[in-house]
């Protein structure tokens, strides 16, 4: 088994990204999407901290607790799944070094390889997933949090956007080892369904970041 840090948190970020730029395949693009999403739903925390305890936005007091207390969630998950990736990815090129000289070892390989890569999919498909209710807090404090720190919501939702199609890319690149049509149909309707949903949130959040106003708050 290939080795890896207890967590890429306890990283700093050179060193992170030191790891990403070495000749190893672990780290990959999969902890990279998910740390980017990390970055993102942090900056959700820091508008909507930005926004409390101002008479401004009083009334919009409900949507930044509810931001904070999901967005640092969030956060802290995404950084779960970086360090989950690296594991299923390494797992996976394990099971690729299997050996195959006889029909028992090509049996056990194959096995081996489709649970490695059903994982390898599962872990990107929680990161898109995650995305998504990050997105949605995104939008929700568009036009409801500082509009001082709007550009910062903007960053944010781009960041998650990125994060979900790396995420995703992932996702459908694994999805053929897994050799199960069925799931590999649901789970590419999902991703579609996902990103869709995603990439709309994004766009709402820069229309009313544009705006540079606010809007009613949220049903209570």
């Amino acid at each position: 088994m290939r080795a890896t840090p207890d967590s890429f948190a306890d990283l700093t970020l050179t060193a992170f990204c030191d790891r990403l730029a070495s000749p190893d395949p672990i780290p990959g693009g999969g902890s990279a999407s998910a740390v980017a999403a990390g970055i993102g739903a942090s900056l959700v925390v820091m508008v909507a901290r930005l926004s409390m305890d101002r008479p401004k936005y009083a009334a919009y007091a409900v949507t930044h607790e509810r931001a904070v207390a999901e967005g640092e969630n969030a956060r802290r998950r995404f950084l779960q799944l970086a360090d989950e990736d690296a594991a299923a990815y390494g797992r996976f090129a394990d099971a690729l070094k299997r050996p195959r000289e006889t029909p028992e070892q090509h049996t056990e390989r194959a096995l081996s390889l489709r649970e490695a890569a059903r994982e390898a999919t599962e872990v990107p498909m929680d990161v898109v997933r995650t995305c998504r209710e990050a997105a949605a807090l995104v939008e929700s404090l568009a036009g409801r949090s500082n509009l001082n720190a709007s550009s910062d919501l903007d960053v944010a939702g781009l960041l998650l956007l990125a994060a979900a199609r790396g995420a995703g890319e992932n996702v459908l690149i694994n999805l053929p080892r897994v050799e199960d049509e069925k799931l590999a149909g649901r789970l590419t309707a999902q991703l579609d369904d996902h990103l869709y949903w995603i990439d709309h949130a994004v766009q709402r959040t820069r229309e009313m970041v544009g705006k540079r106003d606010l809007r009613d708050p949220e049903d209570a």
